[in-house]
């Protein structure tokens, strides 16, 4: 799988234990420029250096696959849980043509939706 987007964040190397270390990469896709997407991809062991050229704002195609694994906790109740796994990173060239989509800078900036406060529930359900 493939998809474009523009580099949001490139997370640090992070040393699991003593033989897994894995990295992240965040991409704002804006398949809709109104609602941009955040998406997760991470890299583990000899992968995680596919990510140590790229800076924020850069566009990019990454190149994936999808991961699912199931846990089951101690009184039995199964989750699933789903990864990105990255295993290819190309920068896109800037083609010229800057008005058929929108710069990163246009993007709107992510919400915080984890605050509490009791006043600010404006949903319409």
């Amino acid at each position: 799988m493939e998809i474009r987007g523009k580099v949001h964040e490139v997370g640090a190397l992070q040393q699991v234990t003593e033989s897994f270390k894995k990295r992240d990469l965040i991409v704002a896709y804006a398949e809709n420029p109104q609602f941009v997407e955040y998406i997760r991809f991470e890299a583990t062991q000899d992968r995680v250096n596919i990510f140590d050229n790229l800076a924020v704002g850069e566009e990019v195609e990454v190149s994936f696959n999808l991961r699912g694994r199931p846990w089951t906790n101690k009184e039995g109740v199964t989750t699933y849980f789903n990864s990105l796994v990255a295993w290819r990173v190309t920068k896109l060239a800037n083609t010229g043509s800057g008005a058929a989509t929108p710069g990163y800078a246009d993007m709107p900036a992510p919400v915080d939706i984890s605050s509490s406060g009791a006043d600010d529930d404006d949903l319409p359900f």
